[in-house]
């Protein structure tokens, strides 16, 4: 599938095309199932799933409908996401049935526009006259950001510039509403978006404007006296969703303190990691050095203390928000399935700052885990909440557990992370490949041809695999220019040993490791080939000592993939097991849950419960257990199979 790159440092991805054992399954998935789906969904026309009504706001707030607002503020957010999806299947494969609908959307986007270019459903239908009354809570800029970035992707992909118009309507009436001026709003919304959304628009249009309207956003946040405080007073301190607006908590939306001043991942996971990657994208433009550094700071935070082993994010479901230091409860995590795409969307901006790997392989880990978990294999249903350890009895019976599901849900209310899975995958291609200082970044390992302007010419890779189960990558250059270049492959965290060869000659690795990947310089020539062979081990993880809830516990992960035992393969009762000190793996395929998949077998014991009596405590004693054969699935294949317990940590014989 064709994905339309933008312009990076020295050169230019300009399309990849993905064939890949693994992924195009799930591209033909998001085109044949998930936006169909979706579509269905906005129109309410998904039974037993909760209502949407985001298209009918639309056609009120254009005149062509009767009644009233129905949902979340931000519901026209839905819409702008499916479109954006729509707009990279566009990209990669022309679809003139996907497009007609899509134009359709356009069309009434466009005549639900204000005559100052503002778009937003809710203030047009439910408040005509609370514009900008309050951007703490109500999500203006966010719900603006979302259409902005749908815009500029289908522009991007069919050459169309209604859309593309409408949105710099949009845009231009923020630049002229919001800005340091005398008359403009000296204020941001709670929700960041509208700050990545803007870059995009400024490498569609090159126009500046975009990027310094993106820097106040940016600049503004956190600073004296507060905005939020002055907001709030204006309309005497009442809150949006009742009761009265809080100032005590301004760290929930990253506002607590000017961006290049924070240190630490807090507040809702998704503003957070939505917010990076407005500044690193600004920052990769502007050439800012303290907001480089700020990303860097916030990055290693949030990686090194308060992101779980599947790349999941935010442990808490009050606030959908971080806590503190190494907190990372497995059962009652939130782990919102958009933090993960946030992650994803501010590893790639990461990369557009330097070329290391740290991003990349956190980029890996939560596409592979998180993002693909929080959908079922046929794309119908879906995962808000992403837990790393389910009992569906003590989910039904404790109202700690209500935010968790043991199974997939159809829609949701709140249903930001169905569209967001879908624009993601839709735009794989664009997360492969970069190019910096004339060398060509490979990322990911997706099979595909990748096209790339570079020099005075093009270039064009062929990169084959069975990734991620095993490791085994071939790149073949089908098209060189007429000059040295670079190739670099990255050696993921993961991997204990790798290998290459060019044209069959075994490359000394010494030497060429540059931040994580291995970069090969030479004057390529057509049908030049590339072997690199990552050894991919069952791997035995432990959780840092200062994590509670793995202390004495184990995790097993194999290539980027973290592996779980369910129910289904373990029977019930899952805290009864535990591996074995010295295990001994297997490797299974398993074509039930996926073709191809690879599953892992051990050694392990399950603890008996004879010589209890009705007693719930009694002495310690000599424990039973029998020997038993466990066996875990990838993550991000759990809760296909009915309801049942899963668990990503689980006991161990100490040491393994």
């Amino acid at each position: 599938m064709m994905a339309n790159m933008s312009h990076t440092a020295a050169g230019s991805v300009q399309k990849v095309d993905i064939k890949d054992t693994f992924w195009s399954k799930y591209l033909e998935l998001v085109r044949d199932v998930v936006v169909p789906y979706q579509w269905e969904a906005l129109n309410d026309r998904v039974e037993q799933a909760e209502p949407s009504r985001a298209i009918r706001n639309f056609r009120i707030a254009a005149g062509e409908a009767e009644g009233e607002f129905y949902g979340m503020v931000f519901q026209d957010s839905d819409v702008a996401k499916w479109l954006e999806a729509a707009a990279y299947l566009c990209s990669t494969e022309r679809d003139p049935e996907l497009e007609k609908i899509a134009d359709g959307v356009i069309d009434l986007i466009a005549r639900a526009q204000q005559p100052d270019g503002y778009v937003n459903t809710y203030y047009t239908v439910k408040e005509p006259g609370g514009r900008y009354t309050d951007l703490a809570e109500c999500h203006e800029l966010y719900c603006a950001g979302h259409l902005i970035e749908a815009g500029a992707a289908y522009y991007q992909a069919t050459g169309k510039r209604k859309i593309l118009d409408v949105v710099t309507r949009l845009a231009d009436h923020l630049h002229d509403v919001f800005g340091p001026n005398p008359g403009q709003i000296r204020g941001y919304d709670g929700h960041q978006e509208i700050e990545l959304a803007l870059m995009k628009l400024y490498e569609v249009t090159g126009d500046m404007k975009y990027v310094d309207l993106c820097n106040f956003f940016v600049q503004e946040r956190g600073r004296q006296p507060h905005f939020y405080e002055q907001e709030a007073a204006k309309r005497n301190y009442t809150s949006h969703w009742g009761g009265i607006f809080k100032t005590d908590n301004y760290a929930y939306s990253q506002a607590h303190a000017p961006v290049t001043e924070q240190h630490d991942a807090v507040g809702h996971a998704v503003r957070f990691v939505y917010m990076c990657t407005g500044m690193a994208h600004l920052a990769a433009v502007t050439g800012d050095q303290e907001l480089k550094a700020a990303c860097r700071r916030l990055w290693d935070n949030m990686v090194n203390k308060r992101m779980y082993i599947t790349g999941a994010i935010g442990s808490q479901a009050s606030g959908e928000a971080f806590t503190v230091d190494y907190d990372l409860p497995g059962d009652t995590a939130y782990a919102e399935t958009c933090a993960s795409c946030g992650i994803i969307f501010w590893a790639r901006r990461m990369l557009m700052l330097e070329p290391d790997s740290q991003y990349a392989d956190v980029m890996e880990r939560a596409l592979y885990n998180t993002v693909l978990g929080g959908m079922s294999r046929d794309g119908r249903s879906f995962f808000y909440v992403n837990p790393l350890e389910v009992d569906p009895g003590v989910i039904a019976g404790n109202h700690t557990y209500q935010h968790v599901k043991p199974v997939r849900q159809e829609w949701f209310g709140c249903a930001c992370c169905p569209p967001n899975i879908a624009r993601l995958l839709a735009s794989l291609g664009q997360y492969v490949y970069s190019i910096y200082n004339h060398t060509i970044y490979t990322h990911l390992y997706v099979g595909g041809e990748a096209c790339f302007e570079l020099g005075h010419g093009n270039v064009v890779l062929r990169q084959e695999s069975n990734y991620p189960w095993n490791g085994e990558v071939t790149l073949t250059v089908d098209e060189a220019v007429s000059e040295p270049f670079g190739i670099a492959l990255r050696i993921p965290d993961w991997c204990p040993c790798a290998t290459i060869k060019v044209n069959g000659e075994a490359q000394p690795l010494d030497g060429i490791i540059e931040q994580g990947y291995a970069v090969l310089n030479r004057e390529w020539k057509q049908g030049d080939r590339i072997e690199l062979q990552l050894t991919m081990p069952v791997t035995v993880m432990k959780g840092h000592p200062h994590i509670r809830d793995t202390a004495g516990r184990v995790a097993l992960q194999r290539g980027p993939l973290v592996y779980c035992l369910e129910e289904a393969d373990n029977g019930p009762r899952l805290h009864e097991l535990r591996l074995l000190q010295i295990p001994s793996f297997g490797l299974h395929q398993e074509n039930s849950l996926m073709e191809g998949m690879t599953v892992i077998s051990a050694a392990g014991q399950r603890l008996m419960e004879t010589g209890w009596s009705s007693k719930l405590y009694r002495p310690a004693a000599a424990e039973e257990w029998k020997e038993t054969e466990l066996r875990f699935i990838p993550y991000f294949s759990w809760a296909n199979r009915g309801v049942g317990e899963m668990r990503v940590w689980f006991n161990s014989v100490e040491p393994c």
